[in-house]
């Protein structure tokens, strides 16, 4: 199976500690930057962010001061352009790899060594990267405790969460060490993380404005886990892979964007 999921990516290639939070949002160092720095990403304003839906996991972040973010960094589906940051997770190896682009600044795993929690507490010019460490499912079928990080971006005021090969629902304490989250990008397979009522009631604790559907092998997965949600959250789809967002922006209903992957 394994095989087989290699062989699918490699198509689609050719082709921490929470900080003070509040009902705003994110009140972390890259709150206070807002408006003081000078815009380097000329797409962006100083209040926006840029999320960008590569394949599987993986999304490009954009921040106004032009530093991007890879999620789920791996061998198999990567963005055009090398990343200041990466993200990485190894509950399978369309999530990690083992050689990173040596020119990536700041390597961050989601997992530690002999059952330690990785934590990650990152500031590079504009972005402010945190985690929160959960377990997964071992190949065995045993549990791997901190096997998984859901990483937390702070961008223009923003708390963008990523949440990785998820395997449980999220306790109290995984709650509050988030904090208030603006958007999330969530795992949609059904199967391989969680069944899908697991995930909708992961995502009904976020109480997410903003949720972006990754991680499904088709359609009707995809559908299957649109259809489940009833009426719970507006659905939106999107032509375009690449959305811009801002705390103005964020829709006043939970909505779930459902972006096409490259």
């Amino acid at each position: 199976m394994r095989k087989l999921i290699a062989v699918f990516f490699a198509l689609l290639t050719a082709m921490s500690g929470a900080h003070a939070q509040n009902e705003d949002g994110c009140l972390g160092p890259i709150a206070n930057l807002r408006g003081s720095a000078p815009v380097m990403n000329a797409s962006l304003t100083s209040e926006e962010v840029q999320i960008t839906f590569i394949g599987h996991s993986t999304f490009l972040i954009e921040s106004p001061k032009g530093v991007r973010i890879a999620t789920d960094y791996n061998d198999y589906v990567r963005p055009r352009a090398i990343p200041d940051i990466a993200t990485m997770n190894h509950a399978h190896d369309t999530h990690y790899t083992n050689n990173p682009d040596p020119r990536i600044p700041h390597v961050l795993k989601g997992w530690g060594s002999e059952g330690d929690q990785a934590r990650h507490n990152v500031q590079f010019q504009d972005v402010h990267v945190r985690n929160v460490p959960t377990n997964i499912r071992s190949f065995s079928g045993n549990t791997e405790f901190y096997g998984n990080s859901i990483f937390v971006f702070e961008i223009s005021g923003l708390c963008v969460a990523h949440l990785g090969h998820l395997h449980h629902t999220l306790s109290k304490e995984h709650l509050r060490a988030l904090g208030k989250i603006d958007v999330v990008m969530v795992p949609v397979d059904g199967s391989w993380t969680m069944d899908v009522n697991g995930m909708i009631e992961v995502l009904e604790a976020l109480k997410a404005p903003m949720m972006i559907p990754m991680h499904y092998f088709s359609q009707s997965a995809l559908n299957r886990f649109l259809t489940q949600l009833g009426d719970r959250f507006t659905i939106k789809r999107q032509d375009n892979p690449a959305i811009i967002i801002s705390r103005a922006t964020l829709p006043e209903r939970p909505t779930l964007v459902v972006l096409p992957g490259r």
